[in-house]
């Protein structure tokens, strides 16, 4: 039997499947999209802190929606996992902010 899951899942799903990244380089993808398109969009510093703070909202959400579909769907509760896709998905926006903040590698 075919167990029934979240749309989110089914999205992710979707997209390892049909993209041809793993579900790690997604997390990279769509940090960068966030990280990159919410300062582009606003006008906000790469050195600032509203870029990475987007990120790290959508890393929480998506875990908080990841834990809350395991509770639901009765799968493993894999909290290391977790935590993975959380320092996954905020790595190279961390190091974006960083190097804009303290180096002259991503200034005008």
């Amino acid at each position: 039997m075919i167990e029934p899951e979240s749309p989110l899942q089914a999205a992710k799903y979707w997209l390892v499947h049909h993209v041809g990244l793993a579900k790690d380089a997604l997390h990279i993808y769509v940090a960068l999209l966030l990280f990159l398109g919410s300062a582009a969009v606003f006008g906000w510093r790469l050195s600032g802190w509203r870029p990475w703070l987007v990120v790290f909202a959508a890393a929480i959400a998506g875990e908080v929606w990841d834990l809350r579909d395991s509770l639901v769907y009765r799968t493993p509760v894999v909290l290391a996992a977790n935590w993975h896709d959380i320092w996954n998905t905020l790595f190279w926006p961390s190091a974006l902010m960083l190097l804009a903040r303290y180096t002259r590698l991503l200034r005008r």
